[in-house]
């Protein structure tokens, strides 16, 4: 379902993390394509950072932000708003002791929805993973970005749309579609936005990540991002590289159990198959050799 929310003060460890100039680089042109009414896409592997970052600039525009999770039951109506029931309003007048009158009304209750509310009131409209919604739903967003105007459709409005406050941004952000869930979106849309893929990001600007995601300590981060990166290097199956969410995950159970970040640690060890193994996507006859070759980049952490 859609939500709402409001930013919170970033931490300083989160902030440091943006002071890297990968993350830099992208703040500084993500709040320049805002301005200019463009609104502006991240793209790339799950769990690097997408959304914190889409809420951070977000809330850099001095705007109220908007939340709404992408998924395929969302619907215009949670878009736009809805009739919810109706409204019953009675007055009853015995200011005259002699004359009793009683008014009644009736009127239909609108609820609106988080997109009329972001557009109606200029917020700044974070749309995560918005690859998860339907194209059909996300048509409306092409009213809103090229013609300024949000449709009401089906609203029972004697308006036929309104317009877009001039404050108004959209910041999206999606997954590759090659991800489970993930529809393949529309090109009218994709050619309306600017996208920023985060692939290809430093392995200082990985690190920087994993120590503000789990607390362990940058030489640790160091290692870890490295034999992944290692592990991904010497893998056969371009499809089906490890993402940066295996590294933040190897390192904060580590962290959380005490493990040593020591290659020659059996519990270290078998974190790192569990974490890699299955996800490489190998077929039975490369079973054997790959399991050797992640124990082999675990030895040298």
């Amino acid at each position: 379902m859609s939500k709402l929310t409001q930013t919170k003060s970033d931490s300083s460890t989160t902030a440091r993390v943006y002071d890297h100039p990968f993350f830099k680089s992208l703040i500084k042109r993500s709040l320049r394509y805002l301005s200019a009414g463009y609104p502006v896409h991240y793209t790339g592997p799950s769990g690097i950072g997408k959304t914190t970052l889409a809420l951070h600039v977000a809330k850099l525009r001095k705007r109220p932000v908007t939340l709404i999770s992408g998924n395929q039951d969302l619907k215009n109506e949670d878009l736009i708003g809805a009739h919810k029931g109706y409204i019953r309003k009675k007055l009853n007048d015995n200011f005259v002791k002699t004359v009793r009158k009683i008014e009644e009304n009736v009127s239909e209750d609108w609820v609106e929805g988080h997109l009329y509310e972001a557009v109606k009131y200029g917020h700044t409209l974070v749309y995560d993973e918005f690859t998860r919604s339907r194209p059909d739903t996300n048509n409306l967003f092409l009213s809103v970005i090229e013609e300024k105007l949000l449709p009401l459709y089906g609203a029972k409005k004697k308006n036929s749309h309104i317009e877009v406050h001039p404050d108004f941004s959209i910041i999206f952000t999606s997954n590759p579609t090659e991800y489970v869930g993930v529809f393949e979106t529309q090109d009218a849309l994709l050619d309306r936005m600017i996208t920023l893929p985060f692939e290809g990001m430093e392995e200082e600007a990985e690190v920087a990540v994993v120590v503000e995601r789990t607390d362990i300590d940058k030489a640790n981060a160091e290692k870890i991002v490295r034999f992944i990166r290692q592990v991904n290097e010497r893998s056969n199956n371009d499809k089906a590289k490890l993402s940066l969410r295996s590294s933040i995950i190897i390192a904060d159970i580590a962290n959380k159990n005490n493990y040593p970040v020591d290659g020659e640690n059996e519990d270290f060890q078998n974190l790192c198959m569990d974490l890699t193994y299955f996800h490489m996507d190998v077929s039975t006859d490369e079973q054997t050799d790959v399991q050797e070759m992640i124990l082999e980049e675990c030895r040298k952490i």
